[in-house]
């Protein structure tokens, strides 16, 4: 497999993402090339990642001094409380803005991580190395940092841009069919918000990627997916307009994540499908999307499986606790809830254009409860 680099550029910063298999233990050699002025690097690991990756890294980078911490990838480690302590460690060993954060994780450690980054001394240098399909094709991407709160999800955080993105296709051979399913929820949104074609070639080989963990596709749908990311963020990097429309899916994600107490009976990527799901069918109900259209992301649903009842995971008494982690979202602005619906396939409405109140979006989700 041939590997590929693409560059991200951002008003703020402009940084390479590296893609290929077996990549990891170039890393060191990255570091030494991009950032010859570190000295100290600290990983934040993430304990689901197998132990031979994390030994790959470290080997990579066993010239430089190194501070490792093992976390637990739960949306409730991702606090004020648990950035507070590493920075706290972190100060303590004499860690300056000239070294180097390293996170080797999913989008919860990826987060944390450049949280911690932005932070320290007021930035360090910071890597992202995802470890999961959805790290890799969005979390990882775009400078977005944030911890959690008891009001909901990402309310505190910072834009903090990465020095670079590694992203090794190998990591993800020991992924479940669920973390892929979860990755594929942001891969999908990518194409259907903006790549019709996209969306067409995911609909003749998603099988490949989910259930076959294809190297060639896996790779290919991550490039594609990232290009996408990348010319949004590129255009828009503090979400001011454009970016807002990579919120596809999320309002309602987020009000089922924070629902859920942020449990794992319901991960990120599985509510960001449930909202996209629900937000497609939304747009042809406003007669925005054409029916021919909404059928064809059902199909798509249907045939890899993916998930689309929100009757499996919530009850009718649960409409109002969602409607209300909905209105704490970060995109709206009046007492009305912002939602990013769909024109069509590879096209979506822009920042702003559909707002809803509490009434119609509780109507709206009692009739799936029918």
């Amino acid at each position: 497999m041939k590997n590929t680099k693409l560059i991200v550029k951002t008003k703020s910063k402009t940084y390479p993402i590296y893609f290929g298999n077996n990549i990891i233990g170039k890393t060191g050699y990255l570091i030494k090339r991009n950032l010859p002025g570190v000295k100290k690097i600290c990983i934040l690991s993430d304990t689901n990642v197998p132990g031979q990756i994390l030994k790959k890294l470290i080997k990579s980078v066993k010239k430089y001094e190194l501070i490792i911490y093992k976390l637990s990838a739960s949306e409730k480690n991702k606090s004020v409380k648990v950035a507070n302590k590493i920075i706290e460690d972190l100060l303590n060993k004499n860690f300056n803005r000239s070294d180097c954060i390293i996170a080797l994780g999913g989008g919860i450690i990826g987060d944390l991580s450049a949280f911690i980054s932005s932070l320290t001394k007021r930035g360090t240098k910071f890597i992202n190395i995802p470890s999961t399909l959805l790290a890799q094709v969005d979390a990882s991407i775009g400078g977005k940092t944030g911890v959690n709160t008891i009001q909901g999800k990402n309310l505190i955080g910072t834009f903090y841009q990465p020095d670079f993105i590694l992203s090794d296709v190998s990591v993800l051979k020991s992924l479940p069919d669920r973390e892929i399913i979860s990755g594929y929820g942001e891969i999908l949104k990518h194409s259907i918000i903006l790549d019709k074609k996209f969306f067409l070639w995911l609909s003749k080989n998603g099988k490949k990627i989910i259930y076959q963990k294809n190297s060639t596709f896996l790779k290919e749908a991550i490039v594609k997916s990232c290009k996408i990311k990348c010319k949004i963020v590129s255009k828009d990097e503090k979400e001011k307009d454009l970016r807002m429309i990579l919120n596809f899916g999320h309002t309602f994600a987020h009000g089922f994540e924070a629902t859920k107490n942020f449990s794992q009976k319901l991960n990120h990527g599985e509510a960001v499908l449930l909202g996209m799901f629900l937000a497609s069918d939304l747009s042809h109900q406003k007669k925005i999307l054409s029916i021919k259209d909404l059928l064809l992301i059902k199909k798509h649903y249907l045939d890899l499986n993916l998930p689309r009842h929100i009757s499996k995971n919530f009850k009718k008494k649960d409409v109002n606790k969602i409607i209300y982690f909905m209105k704490k979202d970060k995109k709206n602005v009046s007492k009305k809830i912002n939602l990013i619906l769909l024109n069509r396939i590879g096209k979506a409405t822009n920042s702003g254009e559909i707002s809803l109140n509490s009434t119609e979006i509780e109507k709206f989700l009692k009739s799936y409860f029918l």
